[in-house]
């Protein structure tokens, strides 16, 4: 019998398999105790590790887990935190990562039918499932990518495809005589359009920011305008971005408007709804959500607010077509036919990737479990929360609350006796050098961790509740924290303001 290095016995499996189960059960048993994140450098964690090359002698399978799981438990920072508000990354269900264990342990390639039977077609009832969650329709086309950024830019290709006047497979978006392509967004659109606009070679020059209101929200008759004035000057309006939740505040851009306005123009409408879609099914979600059943594609992530782990996208596209005409390549080393009766889904024809990990299956097995109903409370629940912890910071007399929308609110250290002076420039510049400091004190104290948002030119905290584990009393020691180390800072920094 052959004698492989990279073997495990069965026995040997389960009692590594138990054992570490264990550890992870303990670890989120224990989480609240844990610092949100540790208070490291890129250097300490490098001396951790160790340095030196390729081992030329393998180690004892348990020594490698068991010092895997001592540096990830103790120098990671806990995106399952109850008081991790940064960004947008959720706490991740426990189902979801038992889910992933499985999916590794069979280790289907989901690129083709033949080579994952099961696979492909939990990828599809899931894709189906996610559409039906957020109001688009679920006879469209769909696949699971690796998160937002591809999951909007696979959208952005099918809909470059299918809007350009001429062949661009063959002859690129550039073509002898082809219009050039325009690409419209809010001023608050995620850096995936540029990312996405540049990675197609249709260049910046593309991507036209339309401003925004007081919600900041994008603003339609400034789309509009745009349009036809990109139409006048010989250019092709093709793709137009409507944002459900943006990154920075929360903001959804007013997508039946949009939608409106695309039907008539001819023109692609996307939603980038990796954040914010999920709040549609709410009975009381904003009314420009409902939107997203208008769309010609949307981006999600459930790995955000349908508490998947990390990574899990997903790309819907009303047109199925739309999606198949622009990545379907037939190479003669690929013979996955099925009967015309009953023709398979092979997922490399779909997306860029050909080989495949199973993502659906931590999606489906959390959807399986939290049902449409659970859904709906956990995300109410994390907007509800988001409006204490915003009225929390309207009350105190050292905090200026900013924004607040779905689940995300933003505010500022503001020292009381400067809360009613006119904020001149250097006023100005010395609230954002302090509110720079404190979110890199809290982060690194690791009580709460927050992230950032700049507005009107204000460095702001930010603090965004895609979390089960959250409770009021974390929301409200956001406000707390900031408070006790706004006033340090502001101690040791007012000596020379």
């Amino acid at each position: 019998m052959r004698d492989s290095p990279a073997e495990l016995s069965p026995e040997e499996f389960r009692a590594l398999g138990h054992d570490l189960v264990d550890r992870i059960a303990e670890l989120l048993r224990g989480l609240r105790e844990r610092p949100v994140a540790p208070d490291t450098s890129p250097a300490r964690i490098r001396s951790l590790i160790g340095g030196g090359g390729v081992p030329e002698v393998g180690e004892d399978p348990k020594t490698i887990l068991d010092g895997a799981a001592d540096l990830l438990f103790d120098h990671s920072t806990f995106n399952g935190h109850p008081r991790f508000f940064g960004y947008i990354t959720s706490s991740a269900s426990p189902i979801g990562a038992l889910a992933d264990l499985l999916a590794a342990g069979v280790n289907a390639n989901v690129g083709a039918w033949q080579l994952s039977p099961v696979a492909t077609e939990i990828e599809r009832q899931t894709v189906r499932w996610v559409a039906e969650l957020i109001g688009f329709p679920a006879d469209g086309g769909g696949i699971m990518v690796s998160g937002g950024n591809m999951a909007n830019m696979v959208c952005l290709i099918a809909a470059i495809r299918a809007k350009a006047g001429w062949n661009v497979r063959q002859q690129g978006t550039l073509a002898e005589g082809g219009k050039r392509l325009v690409l419209y967004a809010s001023e608050e659109v995620h850096t995936w359009l540029q990312k996405g606009a540049d990675m197609c070679g249709l260049g910046l020059d593309s991507v036209k920011a339309i401003g925004i209101d007081e919600s900041r929200a994008m603003r339609v008759d400034e789309l509009r305008r745009q349009i036809v004035a990109d139409r006048e000057a010989g250019l092709d309006p093709a793709f137009v971005v409507g944002t459900a939740g943006s990154v920075g505040v929360g903001a959804v851009d007013p997508l039946p408007e949009i939608a409106r306005l695309c039907e008539e123009q001819g023109i692609w409408f996307h939603v980038d709804g990796a954040y914010g879609a999920p709040a549609a099914m709410l009975s009381d979600a904003p009314p420009a959500l409902r939107g997203i059943g208008l769309a010609d594609s949307v981006a999600i992530d459930p790995h955000k607010w349908l508490y998947a782990p990390i990574e899990a996208g997903c790309s819907l596209v009303r047109d199925a077509r739309a999606l198949h005409d622009a990545f379907a390549f037939h190479p003669p080393y690929y013979r996955f036919e099925g009967s015309d009766e009953d023709p398979p889904t092979n997922f490399h024809e779909w997306g860029p990737q050909n080989t495949r990990g199973f993502r659906a299956l931590k999606v489906w097995a959390t959807i399986r479990q939290v049902g449409r109903g659970g859904y709906q409370r956990m995300i109410g629940d994390d907007i509800t929360l988001s409006r204490e912890m915003f009225e929390e910071a309207k009350r105190h007399p050292d905090i200026e609350a900013l924004t607040q929308s779905l689940s995300i609110a933003t505010f500022r250290y503001v020292p009381r006796e400067l809360s009613e002076t006119r904020h001149d420039a250097a006023t100005t510049a010395y609230l954002n050098e302090l509110n720079t400091e404190l979110l890199a004190r809290l982060q690194r104290q690791g009580r709460v961790f927050l992230s950032n948002a700049v507005l009107d030119g204000r460095f702001a905290l930010r603090a965004c509740i895609v979390n089960f584990r959250t409770e009021l009393d974390d929301a409200r020691a956001v406000v707390t924290e900031s408070v006790r180390v706004g006033g340090e800072i502001h101690r040791e920094l007012r000596v020379r303001f």
